[in-house]
């Protein structure tokens, strides 16, 4: 172990997105601009490489490349937290590392995903991790992307034993956040890692918000986690109620699957003036009529 000091994330901090090229190559130029624009609009901290970022649509040399670039850019502006997490340990251990020597300060990890290992095999992956790395380790709990969760008492124990540090709770039930914090206390960071009940998550003391939302509306959401933060529940409603016309959308508004949410975030970039493409293939660009729809929204929500 060495003697670096990592810093823990905080408060607003967006899943950012991954910025391609029209041939879906990555466009460094572009990623800057985005990340600039998201300092700049109320941004914390930054995730990069997780979920909205499309991790699982790049191989782990670019990966590698990415994780470099951006925290060569960001340069110690605020702490960074990394998506390394990866099926295989051995994976996960090795881009970690990679992380941790380009001045991460810390590494959010997805549990062992596809091949649905049983518990007692993912919790020794987080401990295997933990002695060969020093930065902190933020558990993805997603249940949506992995299959399964890791319980209240598990997640316990990982933070008694000193493993994990934070956790990305990432179901959406506001319940995550109540018990983590009642059973875990000041020991665990605990962000609310999904968008519609931002208020709810925050208001029952979670510690900051990471999700897409942050990352593709960061100062509505600033002011939304500013009024919890402030226990001001009537200004924390009205930011809730601003937002909630792009929730209902968001969700809700779709015919077969259709759209996808990568491709309403980038949009909801492109309208306001960000250069980001659209995601990787298989996704593709968003249709003209959901074009529409976003500006709509984005129109009223000012």
């Amino acid at each position: 172990m060495n003697n670096t000091t990592f810093r823990e994330a905080y408060g607003l901090t967006p899943a950012c997105m991954t910025i391609w090229n029209a041939d879906q190559t990555y466009n460094r130029k572009g990623q800057e601009k985005y990340l600039r624009w998201l300092l700049d609009n109320g941004a914390q901290c930054l995730s990069i490489c997780g979920s909205t970022g499309e991790n699982i649509a790049m191989n782990m040399e670019e990966q590698r490349e990415i994780i470099s670039h951006v925290l060569s850019f960001v340069a110690g502006e605020v702490p960074v937290v990394v998506g390394t997490g990866r099926y295989a340990t051995l994976h996960t251990v090795q881009m970690s590392r990679f992380a941790q020597e380009h001045g991460a300060d810390g590494v959010m990890i997805i549990l062992p995903y596809y091949l649905n290992p049983y518990k007692e095999a993912v919790l020794d992956a987080f401990r295997e991790l933990r002695r060969e790395t020093d930065l902190n380790i933020m558990i993805y709990n997603n249940p949506w992307f992995a299959g399964y969760e890791l319980t209240v008492d598990e997640i316990k124990t990982l933070v008694e034993e000193g493993v994990i540090t934070s956790i990305k709770a990432a179901h959406g039930d506001p319940d995550r956040v109540h018990r983590l914090k009642f059973h875990c206390g000041d020991k665990l960071k605990v962000f609310y890692g999904h968008d519609y009940c931002a208020m709810e998550g925050l208001l029952a003391g979670a510690d900051g918000w990471l999700s897409g939302f942050p990352a593709v509306l960061p100062r509505q959401c600033r002011a939304l986690m500013d009024a919890c933060f402030a226990k001001d529940v009537d200004a924390a409603r009205a930011a809730q109620d601003r937002l909630q016309p792009y929730i209902d959308y968001f969700f809700y508004d779709k015919t077969n699957g259709k759209p996808h949410w990568q491709e309403i975030c980038k949009y909801t970039l492109t309208v306001q003036g960000l250069d980001v493409g659209w995601p990787r293939r298989p996704l593709k660009e968003l249709d003209e009529a959901n074009k529409r729809k976003v500006e709509r929204l984005l129109a009223d929500m000012g």
